[in-house]
Formats: structure tokens, sequence, C-alpha cells
């Protein structure tokens, strides 16, 4: 789903209906909003990381092209979304490059994060959670992998609201090196950055951006 220019205040959490809303109005459109083609983090650390045969899930991927990189690579992938029309495209774009992802219309909080699952889990600009709900995936994140397992992260810092090229607008959404320390506390971590970068993701997400990567690891038992 990736982070998508959100700039709306909110009172409340925004539900899965209300999210499916405000998404699919954003994805109701010919062209893939953040582009066909990955996300460069995640392509270099899955280089590093990750190996074909890994069984990866992907947090809220939208239309598709960090899940369908993936699969090219090999990975069995798994992925979902609260916009039903982002889904649409990303399993036609999955068809599209003869690869299969299994995708599931769910937000964060209502998809089904088995126990001990995966060998990889991605979350690439899914900064459309409050701090709530981040502290909620990165629990059900440290749930689903299996030990030794990988979390790649990417999500922008607060100085992207000086550049405002992409991401939201809302400060306590953005990340900083010591808030995913925290919240990473539970895992081993294997990187932890922060960098500023030009980035050509569609239209979204376009120009010099503040941004900040994460690659943690699940203990062995």
């Amino acid at each position: 789903m990736d982070s998508k220019n959100k700039q709306v205040h909110q009172d409340k959490p925004m539900g899965f209906s209300d999210a499916t809303q405000f998404w699919n109005e954003r994805f109701d459109k010919e062209e893939f909003i953040f582009g066909k083609e990955p996300n460069e983090y995640l392509v270099e650390q899955t280089k590093r990381y990750l190996k074909p045969g890994d069984r990866v899930l992907c947090i809220a991927d939208g239309e598709g092209r960090n899940g369908v990189w993936l699969a090219k690579q090999g990975m069995r992938v798994v992925g979902f979304d609260a916009s039903d029309i982002a889904l649409a495209k990303a399993n036609q774009f999955a068809q599209d490059n003869q690869v299969d992802v299994e995708y599931t219309f769910s937000d964060t909080d209502s998809y089904a994060w088995h126990r001990d699952n995966y060998d990889a889990v991605v979350g690439i600009f899914i900064q459309f959670a409050d701090p709530a709900m981040r502290e909620r995936i990165f629990q059900k994140t440290y749930e689903t992998l299996k030990p030794g397992g990988i979390f790649i992260l990417q999500g922008y810092t607060p100085k992207q609201l000086e550049y405002k090229t992409g991401g939201p607008s809302l400060i306590e959404h953005l990340y900083t090196e010591e808030l995913i320390r925290e919240l990473a506390k539970d895992f081993k971590i294997l990187e932890l950055c922060s960098y500023e970068k030009v980035l050509s993701e569609g239209a979204r997400h376009e120009g010099m951006s503040a941004l900040l990567g994460l690659v943690a690891q699940k203990p062995n038992l």
C-alpha cells in the first residue's frame, strides 16, 4: 500500500471499511501510482539476506510492485492490502509477469498472522499506521516470522515533511532510529540507517526523500 501521501487528520483510528474507501480512491486509476519497479532498498536487502524458495509476507503490498518482483526472484510470496482495487491491479500484474502471488483482501489488524510461518516479512512505506497500529505490526511480524527470519522495513523520517515528495503529513506516522530501535527490541538489528536519496517510484514517491531502512532478524530459539 505504501505511504501514499495521506493528507487527512483523523480523530479516531481508521476502520477496515474506511481504509478501503480511502485507498480505493487513490488506486482507482489506470497508472500504477508507485510505479511498477520494486523499492530499491528492498532489492538491495533481498540480495543480501533472502534466497529463492523463501516464504515472504508483504504487508500492504498495494499494486504489487514489490511482491511480484520477489516472486520473480523465486520467492514464495504472500501479501495483503486493504484496497481491493489495488489487489485487482496486483493480481493482473502478477499474471502479466507469469508469477503467482497469494493475495488477501485485508487490513493489518484482521489479517491472519500465523505463528512461525515466514522466512521474511516486508514492510515498504507502510506509514498509514498510527503509533498504536505500528506497535501491533511489529509484534505480529515478530510472531509470524520463523526463528532466524528477516524483517525488511523502509519508511520516511520526519525530515520528509520538508521535502514533501511522498509520505504522510503527520509526524507521528514517521520513523526515527530511536523509535524503530525500541519497536524492534525483541529482534536482532542487522541494519538501521537514516539517509537521503532521490526516489522515482511513480507519481507518489518522486524526488529527494528522507528515508530510514531497517533489517532485523528474529533470534533463533
